[in-house]
């Protein structure tokens, strides 16, 4: 055993939804993609598709994007945030999205609500800090599947919606 592995700081990971505790600080952040469910994107590409050919016979340029670009999803930064609670205990959650810079500094105490996330091998994931400190109330922003989807492309789905129905009742009747 060498003195690294006898002076390692143990870091406990499922807690209690909340925590109250002393920013360490940040760590090394990374990328992550959220995945969109093939029958959503299915769904949205074939609807949005009726009206892109409508704007099609109108000669007008409509938004496009491919069924693969779709489920790839957006991708959000996530980072581990450590903090250590007054019996001296070390935990360390998951941030996704991004906070202001300058809303946490190294000793500040907060207190933090976390969610456990549906890989278990995963830290739990921090939903809101409130910095005890500065009594700022801070919660992170990630992108969402809508979104990563966008309102243009929800647009000529919604306009797909319309114009199938009108289609099919105008056919049924």
């Amino acid at each position: 055993m060498d003195d690294t592995e006898l002076h390692r700081e143990r870091i406990l990971r499922h807690v209690s939804p909340i925590i109250t505790g002393r920013f360490l600080g940040f760590q090394a952040s990374y990328t992550r993609e959220v995945r969109v469910g093939r029958p959503l994107a299915v769904a949205i590409f074939m609807l949005a598709g009726v009206a892109q050919l409508i704007a099609a016979l109108l000669r007008m340029k409509p938004a496009r994007r491919t069924l693969k670009e779709l489920k790839k999803g957006p991708e959000f930064l996530v980072t581990p945030v450590r903090l250590r609670d007054d019996l001296g205990q070390t935990y360390e959650v998951e941030m996704h999205g991004q906070l202001p810079q300058s809303a946490l500094h190294r000793g500040d105490l907060i207190q933090i609500r976390t969610q456990p996330q549906a890989d278990h091998t995963l830290p739990v994931k921090l939903l809101q800090v409130v910095n005890l400190t500065t009594m700022q109330p801070l919660t992170p922003r990630i992108p969402t599947q809508w979104s990563h989807l966008g309102p243009a492309l929800l647009l000529q789905a919604g306009l797909g919606v319309t114009i199938a129905t009108v289609v099919l009742a105008a056919w049924l009747r």
